[in-house]
């Protein structure tokens, strides 16, 4: 881009933010009502899907990257080219091997396979056969990294998603930082039309937000690389020392992100309680160009919210105003921001709609379904289920974003094959997203298939995710029954029906290890479908209370119920690996009319005629194999 000075324009949008109260500010008592983000009703009955665009489908490969669009191109040899899609994960090209035997260090990270938008436009109906009707886009707009979280634009879908990198690149060039200047690009495009047809099948569109930092060539920073303190946005960023022109050592530092270099991070005012007002008005016009989108004097449709990345590094003050902003765009939008820990005030005080549910949702899942860890039996799993969502406003807990994996964490198989090496040291803490889980920092991990046993727990996990309260989310792939450790195994391409994929014969370490079978998993697909399908068309699930109605510790096995006064579904779960387990289930005293002839809807394993279920008096007796989960209604 073409760099004039800060624009006048950019800050005069801050103006349009609604104020911050005393309470969001931080300390002090609360002298106005509790203020809320968007709550959209939709939000409570979706089934979200989570794309990589990277790693999803290459639908066009005459787009793909090449080797000078690298974060540092410099670092793989010459013989560089695009990783084959259906390659065994842990095997290494030749281009790869030149930077040493260490699999995690350099190379799989300069992988680029070739996923694109025409490769997501190519399956919206896969997506839609599915039952989804909601997509999380992890970041989409121009950078040089695979994760795209070093983002070198705001405004602008990387060129290689697109069908015109060339052209696209070139267009960019034209631009100055003036938003009159800016172009829509052939991806820009292609993305709008993503967009379109993604909500004539039915589903919502949210985006990836990364506002806390960016990528070392956006366009502030280039210029402050360049010009150094005479630069007009060298205040844009947390910079510690200009280079001295006067000494041969190039002194310039700034903070990165956790220290990463790449990701330089934007600054705040002297005080500490905002963006820093260029920045800030720069996100704003980017806000604006994709809930607003209007190209060649035509409106288009635009996205349906934001996902926003580490939202806690970033003041309160930014993130009110920007989701006021939101707000007045889409009255109707839904923001959702990445935090990992208690949220329910954050939430409020930075007028989010969701958090993305670890703390809530995940991480009790992980201590008693996954590990099965003696610390967390099936009372304490059952207790922290319904007190960490109490603690969120009605309207917040149905719209929950009810993850049990993601882009930043395992893959649910593969924790439930290493479940027994994950160390509970630290008291009542749950470890979720701990160091550890991949083979790179611990060499027991196991990176299997996993077996038919881990399946089983797998799928009492996704019968839990479709009857409790809040929207499900899949991350891609799950429903293929993908498996993988952490970054960057989470990211290995999706597996599709139509292609034949090499067998998992290496190994990271250069362990022994049986070849494995990779191919799509119709079994599992047909499971999630089913169970996504049961969730839509049953009321009560998306929109009932909640009711525990037992735990067992000396039994490892609980149940709940949902119920509205209309209709009642009770969740039953045996997580003995060995024993069938017989449950009687205390019904309330309102529920006695309801579940008088009781039936099996949807079973983790096996058939609905291995789960016996009798109705006695106000009581529920329910017999159910080991491993197996159970949904049981009229």
């Amino acid at each position: 881009m073409k760099l004039p000075a800060l624009l006048p324009a950019f800050l005069a949008a801050c103006s349009l933010a609604a104020p911050l109260s005393s309470a969001a500010e931080g300390g002090g008592t609360r002298t106005q009502p509790r203020q809320t983000g968007t709550t959209p009703a939709w939000a409570r009955d979706v089934i979200w899907y989570q794309i990589f665009p990277e790693r999803f489908r290459n639908g066009d490969p005459k787009n793909d990257p090449v080797r000078s669009s690298l974060e540092f191109p410099i670092e793989p040899s010459e013989k560089w080219k695009i990783t084959p899609w259906t390659s065994d994960w842990y095997e290494r090209a030749d281009w790869e091997k030149e930077g040493g035997a260490d699999f995690y260090k350099d190379g799989v990270f300069n992988r680029r396979f070739g996923g694109d938008l025409q490769g997501v436009l190519d399956k919206l109906d896969y997506l839609a056969d599915l039952g989804v009707t909601a997509l999380y886009f992890n970041p989409l707009f121009q950078s040089r990294s695979l994760h795209k979280y070093d983002g070198n634009s705001y405004h602008h879908i990387d060129p290689y998603f697109g069908p015109d990198p060339k052209g696209d690149l070139a267009l960019i060039a034209t631009e100055t930082a003036d938003p009159k200047t800016w172009k829509w690009t052939a991806a820009d495009k292609l993305f709008l039309t993503v967009v379109k047809q993604a909500k004539a099948k039915g589903m919502k569109v949210v985006i990836d937000g990364v506002f806390n930092h960016t990528g070392r060539d956006f366009f502030a920073f280039k210029d402050i690389r360049e010009k150094q303190a005479a630069s007009p946005y060298k205040d844009w960023y947390k910079i510690k020392e200009f280079d001295d022109p006067a000494t041969r050592r190039n002194e310039f530092d700034y903070e990165g992100w956790w220290g990463h270099k790449t990701l330089p991070v934007l600054a705040t005012t002297p005080d500490g309680k905002d963006m820093h007002p260029g920045p800030k008005a720069y996100v704003f016009e980017a806000t604006r160009r994709w809930m607003k989108p209007v190209v060649d004097g035509t409106p288009w449709e635009g996205v349906d919210g934001w996902r926003l990345d580490v939202a806690e590094e970033k003041p309160a003050k930014f993130w009110v105003d920007w989701n006021a902003l939101v707000a007045e765009l889409n009255p109707e939008a839904y923001t959702v921001a990445e935090i990992w820990k208690d949220a329910a005030r954050y939430i409020d005080d930075n007028r989010f709609s969701a958090p993305m549910n670890y703390y809530a949702f995940a991480i009790p899942i992980r201590g008693w379904l996954i590990d099965g860890h003696p610390s967390v039996p099936a009372s304490r799993f059952l207790r922290l289920l319904d007190e960490r969502r109490k603690a969120f406003r009605r309207a917040n807990q149905e719209i929950m974003q009810n993850l049990l994996d993601s882009h930043d964490t395992e893959r649910l198989p593969s924790m439930v094959v290493n479940g027994k090496l994950v160390k509970y040291d630290k008291g009542d803490e749950i470890p979720f997203n701990v160091t550890g889980n991949t083979p790179r920092e611990f060499p027991e991990y196991n990176v299997r298939k996993p077996s038919e046993r881990d399946w089983r727990i797998v799928r009492m996990c996704v019968v839990l995710q479709m009857t409790y309260v809040g929207a499900p989310m899949i991350y891609y792939g799950a429903e293929a029954g993908m498996w993988g450790a952490h970054d960057p195994d989470n990211r290995a391409p999706m597996v599709w029906a139509d292609l034949t994929y090499a067998p998992a014969k290496a190994d990271p370490l250069g362990r022994p290890r049986q070849p494995d079978e990779v191919k799509f998993d119709p079994a599992m697909f047909a499971f999630y479908k089913t169970g996504i399908a049961l969730r839509k068309s049953t009321e009560v699930l998306r929109t009932g209370d909640f009711l525990p109605l037992g735990a067992w510790d000396d039994r490892n096995s609980a149940a709940f119920l949902r119920t509205d006064g209309k209709a009642a579904v009770a969740v039953a779960l045996n997580r003995d690996e060995n024993r069938t387990q017989e449950l009687t289930l205390d019904l309330p005293a309102s529920e006695t009319s309801r579940l008088t002839k009781p039936r099996v809807l949807f079973v983790s394993s096996g058939k609905a005629a291995d789960v016996a279920v009798e109705r006695k008096g106000n009581q529920l007796v329910v017999k159910l194999p080991a491993l197996t989960a159970a949904v049981i209604g009229d």
